[in-house]
């Protein structure tokens, strides 16, 4: 029996810190990648907050939640909003900061790494939240949660999506949803599970942008 704190299920409120963890970390990626394709302002903070609550609204119409829970959470919505301001008038004032394009790519990368981790677990414990028994459907809602935001921040900056041609993404996410999985149901200890599940994907995800690990792909120029 899940153990409740004044009223409110442990599972809950792991959600619930998760989600605002993600959307900070998935907010700055977004802002980021939209300062770089140079969209005005609100461009700017429009793509920041879908790319922080996108996932979750693409995993909700999945598991057929309408209308999407986040519409119903104004605390991470208002989170994801004033993260991208915030960090849009950072860089406006700071200029020169978006000279250093290498520690730009760096805290990009770090902040997409630990916004995949989180987003990918909660989506998976979202889609258990909420019933489902499926493993192959548990584990895609949490897939489509963690890389759903950055799909569409990409979509929208007329970028291919990261998740398809670059490093490690979607696989990282994979590993950790199945060890969060099984952890889960063998342990019976949701935090222990989370905690390590987000720790395995953020690290494997931060791995492979250092050392530009890659899925095989094929080399058009070779072929022809």
């Amino acid at each position: 029996m899940i153990k409740q704190i004044e009223g409110v299920k442990v599972s809950e409120l792991i959600v619930f810190i998760l989600e605002c963890i993600g959307t900070i970390a998935f907010a700055i990626t977004g802002v980021l990648v939209a300062v770089e394709s140079r969209l005005d302002f609100f461009g700017v903070v429009f793509v920041g907050t879908i790319t922080a609550v996108g996932g979750g609204i693409l995993r909700d119409i999945i598991l057929g939640i309408t209308p999407p829970l986040i519409f119903g959470n104004l605390i991470v919505i208002s989170i994801a909003l004033i993260v991208s301001i915030v960090v849009f008038w950072i860089l406006y004032i700071k200029k020169s900061l978006y000279k250093h394009k290498v520690k730009i790519e760096y805290i990009n990368n770090f902040f997409d790494a630990i916004g995949l981790g989180v987003f990918s677990v909660m989506g998976a414990e979202v889609a258990s939240n909420y019933g489902y028994e499926s493993r192959l459907l548990i584990i895609a809602a949490g897939m489509l949660t963690g890389i759903g935001g950055g799909m569409l921040r990409d979509l929208m900056t007329n970028n291919i999506p990261f998740v398809l041609r670059k490093y490690v993404y979607a696989v990282a996410a994979l590993i950790g949803i199945i060890v969060f999985y099984i952890l889960k149901k063998y342990t019976e200890d949701l935090v222990v599970s989370s905690v390590v599940a987000v720790l395995l994907i953020t690290a494997i995800r931060l791995l492979a942008a250092k050392y530009r690990w890659k899925l095989p792909k094929v080399d058009i120029e070779e072929v022809i």
